[in-house]
């Protein structure tokens, strides 16, 4: 017996936001790819069989709860791009299908009239420069956003919340699909199809940004250069750079001492590179005879280290200075003392004479 299309679409909707975080390269996640896709096209035919959606029919004439299955495009689109793809010849066809359903996804849109003039106005610019890309960006942004805000407003009025850890767009959808024990009212019917509406606007945003990824995704692709012709590894012995094959081809290093081809310091024998481990730190070997702390101990007592400089060097007195200082300091012995070396010092500089190159002198 056939699920209902109700419980379907949800356990579709489970499996998506099971695999949206799941890496695409497991074989686990692109077996629940592919059981979503497949029950996907089960619900797009029931949907086509059912008689949901009608070109002859207007937004007024679909019910509340088949509203939601419009949305059934963009999900197979999301689901498509969770597809793995290693080849450009298979990532192209993939890339074709998920923008053939967002296209789709977003016509259905425009055909209920669904989509509002600032919608379409504000995804249907072509700014010419890199700014006015930017503040479309910003603008298509802040829409995304306020329609978010909005859709959780309206779901709090409902009090109801999403499932903790799950914050994806599928159990977003899923949150909104009919509960067989719960029956509303028509109060409740005019908040659901409220929030159904903000969510296929939201949807129709995220849809022009993907397809406008999809675009540049496939440029890219049609214009690139076809992929190299594989070659396989070459044998072990033609690429070590110490191979028996490389040893005899001429000279290492040319006369100017230019490598001229790849060369091993050591020898690749194990038997050669145990001898020559052997007469590391030999009896012959002389080893350092003091750390470099003392050495530089050293050094400093024979007064060849340089000390003093910076701020604080700066600040301090000179020697001149500091003998002022301590022939100021009055009663003491040892300020007679640095008075009569300032006042020698002071004699002698004013004995001294002073020669003046001839030529130099002060006119």
């Amino acid at each position: 017996m056939s699920l209902p299309l109700s419980q379907l679409y949800s356990r579709v909707l489970t499996a998506a936001s099971d695999a949206y975080d799941l890496p695409t390269i497991e074989d686990t996640t692109q077996e629940l790819i592919q059981a979503c896709l497949a029950d996907l096209t089960k619900i797009q035919q029931r949907v086509s069989d059912f008689a949901l959606f009608s070109s002859n029919e207007t937004l007024e004439d679909i019910s509340t709860h088949d509203l939601l299955y419009l949305s059934v495009p963009y999900v197979c689109a999301e689901v498509q791009g969770r597809v793995r793809t290693t080849e450009r010849e298979e990532r192209l066809p993939s890339l074709v299908l998920a923008q053939s359903l967002y296209q789709s996804y977003i016509s259905s849109l425009e055909t209920y009239g669904i989509i509002t003039e600032a919608d379409t106005k504000l995804f249907g610019q072509l700014p010419a420069s890199a700014a006015s890309r930017r503040e479309l960006k910003i603008k298509q942004y802040q829409h995304e956003k306020d329609l978010r805000t909005r859709i959780d407003v309206i779901r709090k009025r409902r009090h109801q919340q999403v499932e903790t850890g799950k914050t994806d767009d599928f159990t977003l959808i899923r949150s909104l699909l009919p509960s067989p024990d719960h029956e509303e009212d028509d109060e409740d019917d005019e908040v659901l199809r409220e929030t159904t509406l903000l969510l296929l606007r939201l949807f129709h945003a995220l849809s022009q940004a993907q397809l406008k990824s999809i675009s540049d995704e496939l440029e890219l692709l049609r214009t690139a250069p076809p992929p190299l012709p594989y070659s396989p590894r070459p044998a072990d012995d033609d690429w070590k750079l110490d191979s028996s094959a490389r040893q005899n081809q001429g000279p290492i290093l040319s006369p100017t001492g230019k490598p001229l081809r790849p060369f091993t310091i050591l020898p690749s024998g194990t038997a050669d590179r145990a001898r020559l481990q052997s007469q590391v730190f030999g009896p012959g070997h002389i080893l350092p005879s003091m750390t470099i702390e003392e050495y530089l101990e050293v050094e400093r007592q024979r007064g060849n280290i340089l000390t003093g400089g910076g701020p604080a060097s700066e600040a301090a007195p000179t020697s001149s200075e500091q003998l002022a200082l301590d022939a100021e300091m009055d009663g003491t012995l040892q300020s007679e003392e640095k008075a009569e070396q300032k006042r020698l010092k002071d004699e002698k500089w004013a004995n001294t004479p002073m020669t003046i190159p001839r030529g130099q002198e002060t006119l």
